[in-house]
């Protein structure tokens, strides 16, 4: 596939060469600029359940300590730099200083990655960042649509196969029309801002993509590796679309299944059963109901609820978790550069299991972000 691109890549560059770049001598500069952004995310929580604080945690009422039910917090306080060399190299920095309100170790770095692009059908980056390994990593990181990513995100991260991880991937597309695209890449997979990798096992990658209809498009993820523990694999289906129902109302529906080795819950278990009986699976649906105003100072408002069933050890000792995330969401400037957000998450287990997070409980959120 690499050497396919190369060449359909080369073919393009001879046929068609760039407009105004033929006269170049030197290139060092084109195109050289640098950009600043940034996202701060201030939420309010509070717990709607007796007996289980902000973090979804039930506690014993006698005891002294655990019993925060509301707070203020900062979820998210994001600085982005991004410097373009010239048309083919750039690089990107990505730091969340509200890292440093907890135990700021291997957290606040996120992205740290160069850049290299030769053509539409050919990019290549290398250092720290997402592996495009579902829809949830595609999306740009300071939009957020709801409460938060979803848990199967969170999990499938804990264990290498999403979120911020460091190694090298390619991607770009597969045909003149970019209907078909393609993404892989190999990593260390013991998450972010390690050192070395803590084995010798690489974790690879890949995803096809395409739009098979106007406005929809579906994903492949295949992927294998490991976390110091053998080597697992990982698989994912996932789905997204949206039509536009008049000058006002439109419609979006993201869906997402994903099946994987949990890394994270076997090498935390005194008494090691196999590693392939330690696996997670789970999926979501989330449609968004859209209202442009188009005024002046409120642009849209949008109705959304999220529906995810997760399983963190189906095949061993499995209590299931459905969450439910009704929201709407009052946005002030397009394309979400400053929202408001109210919402309730719902989490109900398939059994209880007390002083632990594994419990029922709802939690109410009031949730103010900015972009700029």
């Amino acid at each position: 596939m690499i050497f396919a691109c190369l060449q359909v890549s080369a073919q393009q560059l001879t046929a068609t060469p760039k407009v105004n770049t033929d006269t170049i001598k030197n290139f060092s500069s084109y195109k050289r600029s640098i950009t600043f952004a940034g996202l701060l995310q201030a939420r309010y929580l509070s717990s709607l359940t007796k007996n289980v604080d902000v973090n979804g945690k039930n506690f014993d009422p006698a005891a002294a300590t655990g019993k925060i039910t509301n707070t203020f917090m900062l979820k998210r306080v994001r600085f982005v730099v991004k410097g373009t060399v010239n048309d083919h190299f750039s690089a990107n920095l990505l730091v969340n200083f509200a890292e440093f309100s907890s135990d700021p170790a291997n957290k606040v770095l996120e992205n740290a990655y160069v850049k290299y692009t030769l053509s539409k059908y050919l990019n290549v980056q290398a250092g720290q960042f997402r592996p495009f390994f579902g829809i949830e990593d595609v999306v740009p990181n300071d939009i957020i649509r709801t409460l938060d990513y979803s848990n199967q995100y969170y999990a499938f991260g804990a264990s290498g196969w999403q979120s911020f991880q460091t190694g090298v991937a390619i991607f770009g597309n597969i045909n003149k029309g970019g209907q078909l695209r393609y993404y892989a890449g190999a990593y260390n997979g013991n998450n972010r801002n390690q050192a070395t990798d803590n084995d010798n096992t690489k974790n690879f990658y890949g995803r096809l993509e395409a739009d098979v209809l106007k406005g929809l498009t579906i994903g492949v993820n295949a992927a294998q590796g490991s976390l110091g523990a053998g080597t697992g694999t990982a698989l994912g289906i996932d789905v997204k679309g949206g039509v536009t129902l008049n000058d006002r109302w439109e419609f979006s529906l993201g869906g997402e299944y994903k099946t994987g080795t949990n890394f994270a819950l076997y090498n935390a278990l005194t008494v090691k059963p196999t590693l392939s009986d330690v696996r997670m699976q789970g999926f979501y649906i989330f449609p968004i109901v859209r209202y442009n105003y188009n005024m002046r100072r409120v642009r849209a408002i949008e109705f959304s609820s999220r529906y995810e069933y997760f399983n963190e050890n189906y095949r061993l000792n499995h209590n299931s978790r459905q969450t439910v995330i009704p929201n709407v969401s009052l946005i002030f400037a397009d394309d979400f550069y400053a929202a408001l957000q109210l919402g309730v998450s719902i989490d109900l287990y398939q059994k209880n299991i007390p002083l632990t997070t594994a419990y029922n409980h709802n939690l109410a959120y009031l949730q103010l972000q900015v972009r700029f």
